[in-house]
């Protein structure tokens, strides 16, 4: 599973059975039921990782949205779930340039971090 951390909006993404594809899943507000539609989704879905994409500039400094980005990774980890930050860079802008604005957009982001850390996996497994 992936997330796709934004001040209003939280793209989640999750792969397919095999673990081969990431897909867009849902979007969700980021308000005070986030962290509960994360736990629940997580479990109803048996994942067992959560990939967040780190936010950073180009001279790998944190953005200001990092701060929020390591409050959610370490409520999740109270909560006993494994946490992977893994570096993103403009995607919501590739989201959009791949398949348009719409509704899923944060989702597809999300599918993005997720497809990167996959692929960044299985080249130093």
């Amino acid at each position: 599973m992936a997330i796709d951390y934004g001040g209003k909006r939280v793209g989640i993404a999750s792969t397919d059975e095999s673990g081969s594809f990431a897909l867009p899943r849902f979007v969700f507000p980021n308000d005070r039921h986030l962290l509960e539609e994360i736990l629940e989704f997580k479990m109803k879905e048996g994942i067992e990782r959560i990939v967040i994409g780190e936010s950073k500039n180009f001279l790998g400094q944190p953005n200001v949205i990092q701060k929020d980005i390591d409050n959610l990774k370490k409520m999740l980890e109270e909560k006993g779930v494994e946490v992977v930050l893994h570096p993103e860079v403009f995607t919501t802008q590739e989201a959009i340039r791949l398949q348009g604005a719409n509704e899923l957009t944060d989702a597809s982001a999300a599918a993005i971090i997720l497809k990167d850390y996959m692929e960044y996996n299985n080249l130093n497994d």
